[in-house]
């Protein structure tokens, strides 16, 4: 089956959603006006709030929510066929997603660019505020371990690839200095060294790799679930100018343009869907994700469709940089119909590869034994990316191999396979140190917020035993995690923490929109996603406590591990419950003054 007719489809869906649905939202719910002066203009500081045109603040917005989940999450659901998590992205970020994202940004804008515990706390209550700022804490944890699994498994034993982006750091700390110290201002100039160097850590790994020395870049799974939280304790206090910022201006070079490469490559190729549009996995019992296509396709495929981490974005760096009031629909509607289209050649690439090669790669080797398939070109694949591929879990290395073979098939690339697979390796785990990097340190800021309510010292930013303190903490209860866990139990547990943050953020939406509309209908636009949301997330919740966590936790070796999921989910559980009984006594008070339904 070719795939083109369904990337085509989806793009005039997104093209008809932008035109007209954001308009509506624009226009007639959230009422953007120009005339009203945003955050970064009134409070402009030259560091924290910088008004910005808008495609600058779309760049960072968008380069700042699309971290590794739109990648990894659609090609774990490839297990269920194409067709619940193509569905699922049109739909989830059409109608969810998108709005979600607009909308928080927008009362951010308009709130001096609050954060999101502190919009809770304005809209609904002091209760709600804490509730919301403990959730945001228990989904970074979770999304950093979730994140990492990815990377940890496609690089173990794996020296080209952990030689390219060992070298990323190196890189991007040269390039921090030269555009920040040495050549400032000079961003072109940065830009290109900063890409060419990248692209020759590729090259150069291969060389690495065939050397005596390769050892010294082949580590295990588990001294890469040490390494990994150690860079993410070092990044989190950084200045942000060394290493921060110039790997994610860097990954955003890596991030759109791959992605238009591969779109590029969809249009020519035309690659055949090998993957069915459903298969019997649908029904539960799948050997990536254990339950149902429903709810189970909605938490797996997050950061794509809908995802509480963007809040945090839109609640944080993003609103002080809106220039202008009409910017906000580009930028939060717009963005996240972009992360979807990434998520959708995600899903492709995992799809063009045979459903036997497909599970040979993402499920250990004992595993695909039950499964009652034969590889096609397992064998093959392997040779040419001059890698084993055989039960490297985490999606990375599948979605690497799919989008390699759709780069071959253009016009020169045939003998490029190996290079190509490692470029990807590279690119998807540049997002996701991106997002370790900058989402310790905003777990680090998260923390010291808390603390700092009771003690003073704490919530600086400049008292050196407070942040390397709590940043070692943070580190250790991720990796931890990451440790401990592994992709089947890692990914279920982020795709609860973050849907369950999105349907708070969307609880907040919905009061922030009967607090200021003139009709109390269009609160309906967040609400009934909020409904379906908190549902299908509560529902996932409580499956995975059933059919993951307890036959785990009956297991001695990975007994402490699924205890210690069970008690995080239930108190994840617990704490939206609070929220929404919060929400629920802020709305009535609402409805009940306007006299309106």
């Amino acid at each position: 089956m070719n795939v083109l007719p369904f990337i085509i489809g989806a793009l005039l869906v997104f093209a008809l959603a932008y035109r007209f649905y954001s308009a509506f939202l624009a226009t007639k719910v959230m009422v953007l006006n120009d005339a009203r002066v945003t955050a970064a203009v009134r409070l402009e500081n030259g560091s924290d709030y910088i008004p910005m045109n808008k495609y600058m603040t779309f760049g960072h917005h968008f380069a700042a929510i699309a971290g590794a989940g739109p990648l990894i999450g659609p090609v774990l659901a490839a297990q269920f066929g194409f067709l619940p998590g193509y569905l699922w992205l049109l739909i989830g970020a059409c109608l969810a997603g998108a709005v979600h994202d607009f909308v928080i940004l927008v009362a951010s804008t308009r709130n001096d660019g609050l954060s999101l515990d502190n919009l809770a706390k304005k809209y609904i209550s002091s209760i709600a505020g804490v509730t919301t700022a403990v959730a945001a804490l228990f989904i970074l944890t979770c999304a950093l371990a979730g994140l990492a699994v990815g990377v940890v498994n496609a690089l173990a034993a794996s020296p080209w690839g952990t030689f390219t982006i060992a070298a990323t750091v190196p890189i991007a700390l040269f390039i921090g200095v030269y555009m920040f110290k040495l050549r400032k201002g000079r961003i072109a100039e940065g830009s290109i060294i900063g890409v060419l160097l990248v692209l020759l850590s590729v090259a150069a790994g291969q060389w690495v790799a065939q050397q005596p020395f390769a050892h010294l870049f082949t580590f295990s799974r588990e001294a890469l679930s040490i390494a990994l939280p150690a860079y993410g304790l070092i990044a989190s206090i950084l200045p942000v100018w060394l290493l921060l910022a110039p790997r994610d201006y860097l990954s955003s070079y890596m991030k759109i343009g791959t992605i238009a490469v591969v779109g590029l490559g969809v249009l020519l190729v035309m690659p055949q869907m090998k993957m069915p549009l459903l298969t019997d996995f649908i029904h539960g019992g799948g050997p990536i994700v254990k339950g149902t296509v429903w709810p189970f396709v909605c938490i797996t495929i997050m950061c794509g469709a809908i995802s509480g981490f963007h809040a945090l974005v839109g609640s944080g760096t993003t609103p002080k940089m809106v220039a202008r009031e009409s910017h906000l629909r580009f930028v939060g509607y717009g963005a996240m119909l972009t992360e979807s289209f990434v998520s959708l050649m995600a899903l492709t690439a995992a799809c063009v590869l045979s459903p036997g090669d497909y599970f040979a790669i993402n499920v250990s080797p004992d595993v695909f034994a039950t499964l009652g398939m034969v590889p096609d070109r397992l064998a093959e694949l392997s040779a040419l990316v001059q890698e084993d591929l055989a039960g490297r879990t985490g999606g990375a290395v599948c979605m690497a191999v799919g989008m390699a073979q759709i780069f071959v098939g253009l016009p020169g690339m045939k003998s490029l396979m190996a290079f190509w697979y490692h470029f990807l390796i590279m690119f998807e785990a540049l997002f996701i140190l991106t997002t370790i990097d900058a989402g310790s340190r905003v777990l680090r800021y998260i923390v010291q917020e808390l603390l700092g309510r009771r003690w003073k010292a704490i919530g600086r930013h400049d008292w050196w035993p407070g942040v390397i303190g709590i940043s070692l903490v943070t580190s250790l209860l991720w990796g931890w995690m990451l440790y401990n866990g592994d992709i089947s139990t890692i990914w279920p547990m982020f795709g609860v923490a973050n849907q369950l943050l999105a349907s708070v953020a969307l609880a907040i939406g919905t009061v922030v929109i009967l607090t200021e509309s003139a009709k109390k209908k269009y609160a309906l636009v967040t609400f009934i996603p909020f409904v379906f949301v908190t549902v299908t997330t509560a529902w996932a919740g409580v499956a995975n406590i059933f059919a993951t966590y307890l036959p785990k936790a009956r297991e001695p070796g990975t007994a402490v591990a699924a205890v210690v999921n069970i008690v995080l989910t239930v108190v994840m559980l617990a704490l939206v419950a609070l929220l929404l009984v919060e929400t629920g006594r802020r709305v009535r008070r609402l409805l009940g003054a306007s006299g309106t339904p």
